[in-house]
């Protein structure tokens, strides 16, 4: 069954339109043992094939006249020949696989029709010659025919035997073993078979058969074997072949007119190549078409092989693939052709042997470029799988050639197939040229879609686009997806914004998240402020911080309401201002607060604004930084100074009163600003929380509030008397009539002895108007209370001269006279006294063994121990100030800084009072005893009786 063609299946091709080259160097095989005469074949050649690093030839019979055998020949590259006896007659058919040491050859050992099927192995040897490891005859049931051909499978499990009658003849199996294969007849027909070849793509085998009539493809992976019937024209021997892969392993068959073209279920393309066709072999690629010459008579015969030696024979060898003859040259009476050792070999019947060496890569290229044929080039550098460097390096060439032609479109599209491995600035310099920026435009958009573009290819193809004003183009490059941004986006946004693109810039920086640039240019460009702002407040927080930073002047310029709206969230607990399902995706958990600190500068130029602020940050947060207190004191002492309403000024007082007993403000800063104002009565309160006492008095003197100033004396006096002398001194000091004042604080020095009398005579003598009358109460009360000290003093001299006589007459009287004991009652038990007892000269007695038990030391009474060591404290203290005194005289008169010595013992607390812990209240003292007298009270005695 014969397919329908149709344009998309068949492809006619003129011989005479293709172009012709020669693509490979022909030359004699010399035989290297005879001084480079010319290599002879062995004569009657009859079959020929190669594979395996050899090529195999079968001859008809031996020229001797003894014997006729035929032989099998293996030429080896170095053109030596060896053969073994394979048939008596004739071999007829050759089959040498690719991947396998074995040989399959077809012969007659007997005359008659009795072909003969021979396996060698080529690897094994027999008394020196190949195994032949199968024989089997060739008959097609029971009748005897012709073989007019042979395919073996190349993995060994199938062998075609194609005959005259035509019948094909399948084995099926190990093909090199009798009892691992089987033999059937696959097919049957009236006319002779003259091709087969097996097909084995992936798990899936055909056997195409070719007839003079008919073109046949069986399935052999399916167990029925089904045929189908691809056409109803076949072909002669030997003009049927298989390509290769390149080829998608196509069945090739020469007809009269045209090459077919195969798949196991229909007809491929076609190529109509006239002439009488010989013989066809595809190798590596290329298509050998051996045909007669005009020149020469027609032949009819069924067997194309059979020609006179008069023949001349045109071999063609084409390129399919890319349309052109890659060689053609004449020969006389071509036996085969065949392809080992990296050439090809053409086998005439006068036993020469001619080798085609193909060309290299480089110089087919050359001979394309000489003739101008770029797209041939590329083709062929493509089929041939050259490197993408030496392709690429044909797309410059080409490019360049157009473009020196003129034809700018057709070179740009050339050199955007280089894109990657050609220098971008290559082809951009040959593009500057404003006629030509279209050309460029297409090229950088290129170079940008394969993600191979820099920042300045970026620049250049916007700025492209702003030349050429496409609007279209601009924003389709700018607004693709986001998984084909070929192109540095910021440095795209700056170029839009430099050539006025702003909308296009805003866009990009808004999809790419580049918050930055969309900022800076609503704002700076745009002048987009409420967008500027809305912008920031969806932004994280993080940014939305720092972009506040940035920008906050601005927008608290043009939109002060909004942006302290904004600040005030930001300072708080932000949460960027979405849509709901954003919203609900936030971690509610984690609190985001600026410090509010840092944004008071904003604020600059809007003190309501900042105001507002400020209140709104210690309402929610008491614990807000100092500075927003410091800044919100200074707003509300402005707001105070400036306030003419009284009822208003009061109210503004009562807030800036509020504000520093909140003990947030910073100590020094607060009383700055309250000074910078006159702010009163935040002086005082800082001055007081200070304990600035002296400070108040000073600015209620400044202020000559002077009964402030008393009263300021009285509230603080306790705490720095110097005060009281102060104030004396500042009434003095004034010439207006102050005697109230003066009397008043001279009752409480005089109360409290804060100053001598001298001192304070010497002080109101500087005030004219202070008269004696002042100070005659003060100094008729001073003297009355030192003459009753002098009395009083006077009296404790004679009490204690006496108390001295007595004690020294008692001291006597111990000394030189008894002690009469007469106690009768232990002092520390109260228990009557027995033997052993313990009596001291103070009349106290104890039992030996209370004695023992409470007495600190021997010789001490335990009643008195307590006492006596409290007057001996005294005196060791009396003692050691008396030393330390004589030392800082010492150290006073030879210093000549005496101020720092006395400095110095001021801190070491020298002329601290002194003060001793003495008996309760009616116990008997003496602390004004002499010494000596204190030290003979000490005298104790211990008697035993």
């Amino acid at each position: 069954m014969t397919t329908p063609q149709s344009a998309n299946t068949i492809k006619m091709a003129a011989f005479l339109q293709w172009r012709k080259f020669v693509f490979f160097d022909k030359d004699t095989v010399k035989d290297p043992d005879d001084n480079g005469k010319n290599f002879l074949l062995p004569k009657g050649i009859s079959a020929s094939d190669s594979g395996r690093g050899h090529i195999v030839l079968g001859d008809i019979l031996k020229w001797q006249q003894l014997a006729t055998l035929a032989d099998i020949w293996l030429l080896m590259r170095s053109l030596q020949l060896m053969s073994f006896q394979a048939y008596k007659l004739r071999v007829t058919h050759l089959y040498q696989l690719k991947q396998h040491s074995i040989l399959v050859s077809v012969g007659q050992d007997e005359h008659g029709i009795n072909p003969v099927v021979k396996v060698w192995n080529l690897d094994k040897r027999d008394s020196g010659n190949p195994l032949c490891t199968r024989i089997f005859p060739a008959i097609p049931g029971n009748k005897p025919t012709e073989v007019s051909c042979l395919s073996v499978h190349e993995n060994l499990n199938f062998m075609a035997i194609g005959f005259t009658d035509g019948s094909v003849v399948l084995t099926k199996g190990d093909i090199t073993r009798d009892r691992h294969s089987k033999t059937l007849t696959l097919h049957e027909g009236a006319s002779p078979v003259t091709g087969l070849a097996f097909r084995q793509v992936a798990k899936v085998t055909h056997l195409f058969v070719a007839t003079l009539e008919k073109v046949y493809c069986y399935t052999l992976s399916i167990k029925e074997y089904p045929k189908v019937e691809l056409d109803t024209h076949g072909c002669a021997l030997r003009c049927s072949s298989l390509a290769d892969p390149s080829q998608d392993s196509q069945f090739i068959v020469a007809g009269e007119e045209c090459v077919y073209l195969y798949q196991p279920d229909e007809r491929g393309p076609c190529f109509a190549f006239d002439g009488h066709k010989l013989l066809v072999h595809w190798h590596r690629g290329y298509l050998f078409l051996l045909i007669r010459d005009v020149k020469s008579p027609n032949k009819t015969c069924f067997s194309s092989g059979e020609t006179s030696p008069s023949d001349k024979q045109l071999l063609t060898i084409y390129d399919l693939d890319n349309k052109f003859i890659a060689y053609s040259a004449s020969f006389d009476d071509v036996i085969d052709v065949v392809a080992e050792w990296g050439s090809f070999y053409i086998l005439t019947r006068d036993g020469k042997m001619f080798v085609l060496q193909e060309k290299d890569t480089q110089t087919k290229l050359e001979m394309l470029f000489k003739k101008n044929l770029f797209v041939m080039a590329i083709n062929l550098a493509k089929s041939q799988h050259l490197d993408s460097d030496g392709v690429s390096d044909i797309f410059r060439q080409y490019g360049d050639h157009l473009y020196l032609k003129g034809d700018h479109d057709g070179a740009i599209q050339q050199y955007i197939r280089t894109i990657g491995k050609l220098e971008p600035s290559y082809v951009i310099r040959k593009f500057l040229d404003a006629q030509r920026i279209h050309n460029l435009t297409a090229y950088l958009q290129a170079l940008h879609r394969q993600s191979l573009a820099n920042a300045d290819h970026t620049t250049l193809l916007l700025n492209c686009y702003t030349k050429l004003k496409d609007s279209s183009k601009l924003e389709e490059f700018i607004k693709s997806s986001e998984n084909e941004v070929h192109f540095d986006v910021e440095i795209a946004i700056k170029v839009l914004r430099q050539a006025g693109y702003h909308s296009h810039a805003v866009f990009l920086a808004e999809k790419h998240m580049h918050h930055e640039w969309y900022l800076k240019i609503q704002l700076e460009d745009l002048k987009n402020y409420q967008e500027g702002l809305r912008y920031i407040g969806r932004l994280p927080f993080e940014q939305a911080e720092s972009n506040m930073k940035r920008y906050g002047k601005t927008l608290m310029h043009h939109v002060p309401e909004g942006t302290t709206l904004l600040l005030k969230g930001l300072c708080t607990n932000y949460q960027p201002s979405g849509d709901a399902a954003e919203k609900d995706s936030l971690d509610r958990s984690v609190v985001n607060k600026a410090n509010s600190e840092e944004f008071i500068p904003i604020f600059a130029n809007n003190p309501r604004e900042l105001k507002a602020f400020l209140e709104h940050m210690i309402e929610v947060d008491p614990r807000s930084p100092q500075g927003v207190y410091d800044t919100l004191l200074e707003l509300r002492l402005q707001d105070w100074a400036h306030e003419q309403d009284p009822e208003r000024k009061k109210v503004l007082q009562g807030e800036a009163v509020l504000l520093l007993r909140s003990d947030n403000t910073v100590f020094d800063k607060a009383l700055v600003l309250c000074q910078m104002h006159n702010f009163k009565e935040g002086i005082l309160y800082l001055y007081e929380k200070g304990k600035l006492y002296q400070q108040i008095m000073h600015y209620h003197m400044q202020n000559e509030e002077y009964g402030k100033v008393v009263e300021a004396c009285k509230r603080y006096g306790d705490q720095e008397c110097c005060l009281w002398e102060q104030a004396l001194g500042y009434f003095a000091r004034k010439e207006e009539d102050c005697k109230t004042y003066i009397s008043e604080v001279l009752h409480h020095i005089d109360q409290n002895n804060l100053m001598p009398p001298l001192l304070v005579v010497q002080t109101l003598a500087h005030n004219s108007t202070a008269t004696l009358s002042v100070i005659k109460d003060y100094l008729i009360n001073k003297l009355l209370r030192e003459n009753q000290q002098i009395e009083d003093d006077e009296q404790k001299i004679r009490q204690y001269r006496d108390e001295t006589a007595h004690l020294r007459s008692e001291i006597q009287e111990l000394k030189t006279s008894a002690k009469i004991f007469q106690k009768t009652k232990c002092n520390m038990c109260n228990s009557p006294l027995d033997l052993p007892s313990v009596h001291f000269l103070c009349c106290h007695s104890f039992h030996q063994h209370c004695f023992e038990s409470y007495a600190e030391s021997e010789a001490e009474c335990p009643t008195c121990t307590p006492e006596n060591r409290k007057v001996m404290d005294m005196l060791r203290a009396q003692d050691q100030k008396r030393d330390l005194h004589d030392h800082f005289n010492r150290q006073l008169r030879s210093s000549n800084d005496g101020f720092s010595v006395v400095a110095d013992y001021f801190g070491r607390g020298v002329f601290n009072k002194l003060t001793l812990v003495t008996d309760p209240p009616g116990s008997k003292s003496v602390g004004n005893l002499e010494v000596n007298l204190q030290r003979d009270l000490l005298i104790h005695t211990k008697r035993n009786s």
